[in-house]
């Protein structure tokens, strides 16, 4: 049992940690794709969510990744609701609003990136209930390497 002074610091501590819900949006689905779609080898994830009208969801990537040159990434995203395509949507992880835990290094021509951020946002047109499929796509470049890759969902 916490007594008082125990109790205190326990609230302490976990007001951050509702103030980045606050200010970052609570996650609501993730999609850990973490491997490119090429012809023949489909990787699809999918997540489901019962939603409501002008409900605003937020598309966060979630990346870790190296590479050699250019490595354009994109994420092609379907919207159904209750089984009927609302919406297509394709993300590039890289293009984002908001950052957390960035950290990049670009030695001659070889690139290592990890961070997570926002790439935009989704306002539910209707109550129904929700799947977000997503896959992860990229430009022929036989050097990139992707340790991570997740479409993160934030209500």
């Amino acid at each position: 049992m916490l007594d008082r002074k125990n109790l205190v610091w326990a609230l302490l501590l976990a007001a951050p940690l509702s103030a980045c819900d606050t200010l970052l949006g609570k996650e609501v689905a993730r999609l850990p794709i973490n491997e490119v779609s090429t012809e023949g080898h489909e990787v699809v994830k999918e997540a489901s969510l019962k939603l409501k009208k002008d409900d605003v969801i937020s598309l966060w990537s979630d990346m870790d990744m190296a590479y050699e040159g250019e490595a354009p990434v994109r994420f092609q995203i379907m919207v159904l609701a209750d089984g009927a395509h609302v919406n297509q949507l394709e993300l590039d992880p890289t293009e984002k609003n908001v950052t957390v835990g960035e950290v990049k290094t670009a030695v001659n021509d070889k690139v290592t990136w990890s961070f997570s951020g926002k790439n935009g946002s989704l306002t539910i047109p209707k109550n129904a209930n929700y799947t977000f499929k997503a896959r992860l796509v990229a430009a022929n470049n036989p050097t990139l390497k992707i340790k991570k890759a997740e479409l993160v969902l934030k209500k």
